[in-house]
């Protein structure tokens, strides 16, 4: 857990990198950034908010980890946090070569250097590293002698972040430990913020197993029996999540007898997960404490409703003996029973 209460923003330096393959500029500030108390305070708030509970990363390298540039210049801002804005420049033209892509943004680059602040039962200082790729139109209604007047200007939206990375200066020797954040580009020809730029790993830790295990879980619900109705694998996927959510100890035994149940869905499970590691570079293990966090952050990929048509959803919840679908011949058109006790 992350707490920014006492946090201070001590120093920024704003650069623009656009997009070197479409032949953009690198525009390079020559100094800091002098701020008012109120602004600094704002962009501490804007800057820190979206970065509560995420995936611990780290930086590394497949050869050495003073191989990676980020890493190094974030090491050189926390030895001598005066020269914040010569190592800017820096991380800002490696960012510019890292920005050859054709669906890459162009932006402002922050970096900005933060004291005091709460990581676990840890303080430390931390580095910010930000960028903003998308701008708002904003309405600005002001007096004029007697009467009012009103424009538009194009700017950033303080509710949003396109993409961040906060760097805590604790266990360096190992690529410190890092979070990040990216709204904008979700296809991996395009995430070169995490892995062009920063070259991020995971920590494998307890929101890392949760994380990979649930999503594991919910993708053997959906996918391992495609002769099964919706209702049947939304159900089996709600039971994974209520099972994620009831237990502080996650162990593989446990979720097949209480989840699976039957020993040919608990074969298949088994079936599913050796191919599964097959195909995908994550570590799965079947015992780890559950993430509180990771399992709340991945409500969302547990979608309970089903689409019929533009006509009707159904949300599914609960006993998946509860709903049954059927066939009707003489209308030509599938159904679905549901059964229950009171209407509210």
């Amino acid at each position: 857990m992350v707490e920014f209460i006492d946090t201070e923003l001590h120093s920024i330096s704003i650069h623009f990198v656009g997009n070197k393959l479409q032949e953009e500029e690198l525009s390079l500030s020559d100094k800091d950034l002098s701020l008012e108390s109120g602004i600094r305070e704002l962009l501490k708030n804007y800057f820190t908010k979206f970065f509560k509970e995420l995936p611990i990363h780290r930086f590394h390298h497949e050869s050495n980890l003073s191989f990676n540039e980020t890493f190094v210049y974030a090491r050189e801002i926390f030895e001598e946090p005066e020269k914040l804005h010569f190592n800017s420049v820096k991380l800002a033209r490696h960012l510019f070569e890292k920005s050859d892509h054709p669906n890459i943004k162009n932006g402002e680059f922050y970096v900005v250097y933060f004291e005091q602040v709460y990581v676990g039962d840890e303080i430390c200082d931390a580095i910010g590293l930000f960028k903003s790729e998308n701008k708002d139109t904003f309405i600005r209604v002001y007096p004029e002698n007697n009467h009012y007047q009103i424009e538009s200007d194009q700017g950033i939206n303080i509710n949003k972040l396109d993409k961040g990375c906060m760097i805590y200066n604790i266990d360096q020797e190992n690529g410190f430990r890092v979070h990040v954040i990216d709204h904008t580009n979700k296809n991996n020809e395009a995430q070169y913020w995490s892995y062009k730029f920063l070259k991020l790993k995971p920590v494998e830790d307890n929101y890392y197993h949760t994380q990979n295990y649930l999503m594991m879980c919910r993708d053997f619900a959906m996918d391992a029996f495609p002769n099964s109705s919706k209702a049947e694998k939304l159900s089996l996927a709600n039971d994974t999540e209520k099972f994620f959510k009831e237990q502080d100890l996650f162990d593989k035994v446990s979720y097949q007898e209480k989840v699976l149940q039957e020993p040919e869905i608990i074969q298949a499970f088994e079936d599913y997960k050796s191919e599964y590691l097959q195909n995908r570079e994550v570590e799965i293990v079947d015992e780890f404490d559950v993430s509180p966090a990771a399992v709340k952050k991945l409500k969302r990929v547990f979608k309970s409703v089903i689409k019929l048509d533009k006509n009707f959803h159904i949300y599914v919840h609960g006993n998946r003996d509860l709903i049954k679908r059927g066939f009707d011949e003489e209308s030509g058109m599938n159904f679905y029973q549901v059964f229950y006790k009171e209407e509210s």
